[in-house]
C-alpha cells in the first residue's frame, strides 16, 4: 500500500490501514461517464478504491467540458471511456480501470454488473435509470443513485437494509417510467457545471461511506440540494409495491420485447438534407415542438411552432398533410411528439424526427 498517498484519510479517527485496505479490495462500476460521473471517478481513484469500471458509449463534446472537468478540450471526439481511464491512471497508477465503451442495455446489464460490488448510477436519463435500477434489485448489488435537473440534485442509496431491516429501490419512489420526453433531461433544461460536480462528489462519499463503514450513508433516504439557495435535506423512503421489478434474469431480459414498437420505432429520423427534401413536398408540416423561449429562434415562416408545454391541442386537431415532421432541440422532444402523433394516425401519416435537433443542425436553418 501506498501509505504515503493516502496518509491523511489514514490519520482520521475510525478511518485507519483496515478502511484504506477495504478501499483497495472494492470493486465499483461508474454507470455513465458525464457530469456526474466525472466527479465520483476523480474521487473514488484518488481515495483508492482498487478497481473501477466505467460504462459509457457516448463521446467526448465541446458542450460537455464545463461540467465535466476530468476532460479536456484535446479530448473531444474521443471516447469517454478512453479519455476517463487515462486520466485516471494519471491521478492514482495504482487503480485498475475497465472499460465498457457501450450502452448498456438488458443484454449487457446483469453480466457487467455481476462483477461489481457497488454501482453508481450517474446516468442522464429514465430508461437507463429504470434498467439499472432493476438489474441491481434482481442482483441485491448496493446502488448509489444522483441526478441533476436544473438548479437541484439528489442522491439516494437503495439494496441495502436499514435498521428496521427495509430495503428500498428507485421505484419506490418513481414506480413508471416517465415516457420519452415526458422529463426533460440537462441538454434540454441546462444546468450549471458545478451542480453535477458537488452532488458527483457528494456521490462519491457515498460510496466510501458504505466500503469503509464510517458515518451514516444515505441508505432508504433521498437527499435534495438546491444551488441556488444552498438547501439541503434529507427525506426517507418507505418500500413500496415492487410488481414492477423483474423476478428472475429471464423476465429482466424479456421485459420491454412484447411489444414491437419498444424496439423497432414507428417513426423515421432525419437529418437536415432529408428535412429539406420533405419541405419541399406540398403536403409537409414542419413543427417545433421547443418553447417560445428557446433559442436559436428559427426565421422560417413554413415552421409551425408548437410548445410541448401545449402539445395536446396540436395532438387533438385534425391535420390535412401527410408528412410530419417534428424537431426541438436535440431530438428528444421530437421523437415523443413523433411517437404520439403515429400512435394516433398510425401508417394514415409519414411521421419524422429530426435527429440531433436544431442544435446538431443550427446551420441550416
Amino acid at each position: 500500500m501506498d501509505t504515503e498517498r493516502y496518509s491523511r484519510q489514514l490519520i482520521l479517527p475510525g478511518f485507519g490501514l483496515e478502511a484504506q485496505n477495504r478501499l483497495l479490495e472494492a470493486k465499483v462500476l461508474v454507470v455513465g461517464a458525464g457530469g456526474l460521473g466525472c466527479p465520483a471517478l476523480q474521487y473514488l481513484a484518488a481515495a483508492g478504491i482498487g478497481n473501477i469500471g466505467i460504462i459509457d458509449d457516448d463521446l467526448v463534446s465541446l458542450s460537455n467540458l464545463h461540467r465535466q472537468i476530468l476532460y479536456a478540450t484535446t479530448d473531444v471526439g474521443r471516447l469517454k471511456v478512453d479519455a476517463a481511464k487515462e486520466k485516471l491512471a494519471g491521478i492514482n497508477p495504482g487503480v485498475s480501470v475497465s472499460n465498457y465503451p457501450v450502452k448498456i442495455d438488458r443484454n449487457n446489464a446483469i453480466e457487467i454488473i455481476k462483477q461489481y460490488d457497488f454501482i453508481f448510477d450517474g446516468s442522464d436519463n429514465f430508461a437507463t435509470r429504470y434498467l439499472v435500477n432493476d438489474a441491481c434489485a434482481l442482483l441485491k448489488k448496493p446502488l448509489v443513485f444522483a441526478a441533476v435537473s436544473g438548479y437541484e440534485g439528489q442522491i439516494a442509496i437503495f439494496n441495502l437494509a436499514d435498521d428496521e431491516h427495509r430495503t428500498t429501490n428507485y421505484r419506490d419512489i418513481f414506480p413508471v417510467e416517465p415516457l420519452a420526453g415526458e422529463i426533460l433531461n440537462c441538454a434540454e433544461t441546462g444546468v450549471l457545471g458545478v451542480l453535477p460536480g458537488i452532488i458527483g462528489t457528494m456521490a462519491a462519499a457515498e460510496i466510501i461511506k458504505l466500503i469503509t463503514g464510517i458515518g451514516t450513508p444515505l441508505i432508504n433516504k433521498l437527499s435534495q440540494y438546491n444551488l441556488l439557495t444552498c438547501e439541503h435535506y434529507n427525506m426517507s423512503i418507505t418500500p413500496g409495491n415492487d410488481y414492477n421489478l423483474p423476478k428472475t434474469e429471464h423476465e429482466f431480459l424479456v421485459s420491454n420485447i412484447n411489444n414491437p414498437e419498444a424496439i423497432l420505432p414507428s417513426y423515421i429520423e432525419i437529418d437536415a438534407e432529408m428535412l429539406k427534401s420533405l419541405q419541399e413536398q406540398p403536403s409537409t408540416l414542419v413543427v417545433d415542438v421547443r418553447e417560445r423561449h428557446e433559442f436559436p429562434k428559427i426565421t422560417d415562416a413554413n415552421i409551425f411552432q408548437a410548445p410541448m408545454s401545449n402539445f395536446v391541442s396540436l395532438l387533438e386537431s385534425d391535420l390535412p398533410q401527410k408528412n410530419i415532421v417534428f424537431l426541438c432541440q436535440h431530438g428528444i422532444r421530437s421523437v415523443a411528439a413523433a411517437e404520439a402523433f403515429h400512435e394516433k394516425y398510425g401508417a394514415e401519416k409519414n411521421i419524422f424526427s429530426l435527429k440531433g435537433g436544431i442544435v446538431k443542425w443550427r446551420n441550416h436553418f
